[in-house]
């Protein structure tokens, strides 16, 4: 169900909002982007991430990238964790670059599980919920690999990634940022032990999706802990399909309980998916995911996947969501809030530099002028 769209003088996405304990001056949110430009050995963000994010700080709110909690979470190459000093101390000069130019940002934390490969781990065995291969592929130095059927993670092994994410957590408070979002989309760690055909566990993280589940509410209990509730959102994808995933009904029961008990949490917001298929279909098609996570979950929403400005802004009006995130116009269009608020085109970005290069696709992209033109 949608309800009428509000009247207001301003478009919806350039209202400010408070979600949480965060408060944003419009609703425009750059949505975490793998870029893979931390090219060190510490896999620690430069003065080159600094400037990329700062550049951004126009939106409302900053989700960096998915960051690895520790270095057995990493499965793509020249992506930045935040477990070291050396990696905390990068994303201190990031948070103090974007805060300089007035922003908001928060720390993406993510853990890949057996989404990985062996070459990401000196040749051991990647670990997941179970000894079962996710069929997916992993970005390995030398390329695209298949995935392996992991082993299953011991419980002292989900206590110790459990207190992994408790670390990061400490290591984004000191790196100066203003709150988190725990990475629980796509094919990683948690979705992993949400999902039955790759959790087979019978104890306490498996045999029920309430089970399956208690892994992100430990997880998010943990990173609570350091930060409060409401500096902390969680992204999911309940849509998702490929490989291991599908989007059936038995499925989106679960995820629907699921968000019905995250209403307990007091959080600053859920960053949810919508579908492929409703990004490019007629306005109830585009609104009918977020209208059924509207139902079961009652804080803040942010919705996510393939808007653009004219959608975000009728999403908004009909007060589905609170906020709309953008990703892949965000990489070309470093100024897109103020390209929103005055009506000039947005750029194109540069396929071949989304995940290799330096500033090229990076930080070279252009804002727009008074006359539209870059």
């Amino acid at each position: 169900m949608t309800t009428q769209p509000q009247k207001s003088t301003v478009q919806p996405l350039l209202e400010p909002v408070r979600l949480g304990a965060l408060e944003l001056r419009n609703r425009v949110v750059m949505a975490p982007m793998t870029r893979a430009r931390a090219h060190n050995a510490e896999l620690a963000p430069t003065d080159l991430h600094a400037t990329y994010y700062a550049q951004r700080a126009g939106a409302g709110l900053i989700v960096t990238e998915g960051t690895w909690v520790n270095d057995t979470a990493i499965g793509y190459i020249n992506v930045p964790g935040i477990y070291t000093d050396a990696q905390t101390a990068g994303w201190a000069k990031v948070t103090r670059a974007v805060h300089e130019a007035g922003g908001r940002i928060v720390s993406q934390l993510g853990h890949v599980g057996s989404v990985t490969h062996p070459d990401h781990l000196g040749g051991r065995l990647p670990a997941g919920p179970s000894a079962v291969n996710p069929g997916e592929k992993s970005f390995t130095p030398t390329g695209m690999k298949d995935t392996v059927t992991p082993r299953s993670f011991t419980a002292a092994e989900i206590a110790d990634t459990i207190a992994a994410y408790r670390h990061a957590a400490g290591n984004a408070r000191r790196a100066g940022f203003d709150g988190l979002e725990i990475h629980a989309q796509g094919a990683h760690l948690i979705p992993q032990f949400l999902n039955p055909r790759l959790n087979q566990r019978t104890d306490a993280y498996g045999g029920s999706g309430e089970k399956r589940a208690q892994f992100l509410l430990d997880v998010l209990d943990a990173v609570s802990g350091v930060w409060g509730s409401d500096r902390v959102g969680v992204k999911l994808s309940p849509y998702w399909t490929g490989g291991a995933f599908t989007a059936d009904e038995e499925t989106l029961a679960d995820y629907d309980r699921l968000l019905k008990k995250l209403n307990d949490g007091n959080l600053a917001y859920l960053h949810l998916l919508g579908t492929a298929e409703a990004a490019t279909g007629g306005a109830e098609e585009r609104f009918a995911p977020f209208a059924r996570y509207r139902t079961h979950y009652q804080g803040h929403i942010i919705a996510n996947l393939g808007f653009t400005q004219a959608t975000g802004d009728e999403i908004l009006a009909h007060r589905i969501v609170d906020a709309v995130s953008f990703g892949a116009p965000f990489i070309a269009n470093p100024d897109l809030v103020e390209r929103f608020a005055r009506g000039y085109p947005l750029a194109e970005g540069d396929r071949d530099t989304y995940y290799a290069g330096h500033t090229e696709g990076y930080t070279d992209y252009p804002v727009a002028t008074a006359t539209g033109r870059e």
